[in-house]
């Protein structure tokens, strides 16, 4: 993690992590990273785990909350004055009230939740207020992929640019973009409408390897995906060029402009995110779609093994003794957990999970990770969906019940998103390594699917239930008592 900082970068860091451990002895916190791929849910997460502590939620594996010790949980100002606020409110009313899921996370943003509560222990009873305040921050998992690019100079940048375009699952989608830059003399003088066209045959061909039917993860620079308020900015209009082996760009040429962007970029896009954001977490769970990459195939399941393997080598993990957390953070405890587990029976949640364990092992071994608690889950922060069964001749099958979004199609049959629908999903693979291989040409020409084909559509938000007594009753899940006790429990014991 050294090659990601300067010194003064670690000068900053250290000065900021020491004011927030002194405000800590007066309002003791903890800052919990929420990350994710786009449409892993990270915005529903969030808003699950405020609303179920808020209104007291059933959370049965959670222990504070089961064993009562939670006397109240508050929404209070952010530390942060310059990081936009979570809007949990908006987010709360589209779910509960219009039954529409919230809008994607697109930049940062950040909440800070306090807990009062009754330790289990009656020592940390006398040694502790009570009371903790945890610091939300939300961020896209396409921005964290942008890291690595620290240690990178231009050169390499491009090499692994064109590398990857041309990867079987890639190679028709940047094709218009590689025949631009072959075409083009990185030693001609620079030109901006030149590196417009190559910035917007970049981009484009990564946000068509965004699409739902490639589903690929590995996308960097993240920002061309998402650029906030810098679209349109020099360190945002670059592309990778196709460079000879330690070339050097000439003053005043298009290799020379690229390069001075791509630096730029690094230095005021990726630099000041790892260090104000990034350096300052405790905690952190990675969402992933792990079903929308199995949709896709084999191919994008490894590419999202490999933008798994690169996310977690970004982190600082590991645990640091009384001298050196004064100084600096480490997560100490990192998540994985796939989401939308509520669009497959129960019967194959424990497959879901292997195949996130899978990833993430790999992942793991691969990127060096040591030192943090690492667990994996199979989760719904909110759960679509209920479960049921129908007979079909003398099989009964196991299915699950919801309403489909409107336009949604599955075997010819368009959903209105009024209508309520039982789905027979599928089932995932009895072996997780079965996901990373690609159908043989037999099984190809018989367009016969694979044995983990998913019958896979996105449903609208549950209608949430009424008590006898005309209680309404919190947001439905799947295992989100399980990632709050991972990811916060100890600190509540």
């Amino acid at each position: 993690m050294a090659s990601l900082t300067t010194y003064t970068d670690e000068a900053r860091i250290a000065l900021d992590t020491l004011a927030g451990r002194a405000a800590g002895l007066v309002s003791p916190s903890l800052r919990i990273g929420v990350t994710g791929l786009s449409r892993a849910g990270k915005t529903v997460f969030i808003t699950a785990f405020v609303h179920n502590l808020l209104h007291g939620g059933r959370l049965p594996l959670f222990d504070a909350q089961s064993s009562g010790r939670i006397s109240r949980a508050y929404l209070e100002h952010q530390p942060d004055d310059a990081v936009p606020r979570f809007q949990y409110e908006d987010h709360i009313a589209a779910l509960v009230g219009s039954r529409v899921w919230p809008e994607s996370t697109r930049a940062i943003s950040e909440l800070r939740l306090t807990v009062e509560f009754e330790s289990a222990s009656a020592w940390n009873r006398l040694l502790s207020r009570g009371k903790l305040s945890f610091d939300i921050v939300d961020y896209p998992g396409e921005w964290l992929l942008d890291l690595p690019l620290l240690s990178k100079d231009y050169e390499t940048f491009c090499r692994e640019a064109l590398e990857m375009a041309a990867l079987p699952a890639r190679a028709d989608l940047s094709a218009e973009w590689r025949a631009l830059t072959h075409e083009v003399d990185p030693n001609e003088p620079a030109d901006e409408m030149t590196a417009r066209r190559l910035f917007e045959a970049f981009s484009s061909y990564l946000r068509a390897c965004k699409a739902d039917h490639r589903a690929l993860s590995t996308l960097p620079p993240g920002r061309f995906l998402m650029p906030g308020d810098l679209e349109g900015s020099p360190a945002l209009t670059f592309a990778p060029l196709g460079l000879q082996p330690g070339a050097r760009g000439k003053p005043g040429s298009l290799h020379a402009m690229m390069e001075r962007r791509y630096e730029a970029y690094k230095t005021h896009v990726v630099r000041p995110f790892f260090r104000e954001h990034i350096a300052r977490l405790d905690r952190q769970i990675v969402l992933i779609d792990a079903m929308q990459a199995m949709n896709a195939g084999a191919e994008a399941v490894t590419d999202l093994e490999r933008a798994l393997t690169e996310i977690l080598s970004c982190f600082r993990q590991g645990r640091g003794n009384l001298l050196t957390g004064l100084f600096s953070h480490r997560i100490d405890r990192i998540l994985v957990a796939a989401t939308k587990a509520d669009h497959i029976h129960h019967e194959s949640h424990d497959r879901l999970q292997a195949i996130v364990r899978r990833l993430a092992d790999r992942a793991i071994a691969r990127a060096g990770f040591s030192g943090a608690a690492v667990d994996v889950l199979a989760m719904a922060a909110v759960r679509a969906t209920r479960e049921g069964t129908v007979r079909q001749g003398k099989e009964t099958l196991p299915v699950i019940i919801g309403t489909p979004l409107e336009g949604e199609t599955i075997a010819g049959e368009t959903f209105d998103g009024d209508t309520e629908t039982a789905i027979f999903p599928g089932d995932l693979p009895e072996k997780p390594g079965l996901i990373f291989q690609q159908p043989g040409p037999d099984e190809e020409n018989a367009g016969s699917a694979p044995e983990h084909s998913l019958r896979f559509v996105r449903f609208r938000p549950p209608r949430l239930e009424r008590t006898a007594e005309g209680v309404t009753l919190s947001l439905p899940h799947i295992r989100l008592d399980r990632a709050l006790q991972f990811l916060v429990g100890d600190h509540l014991a």
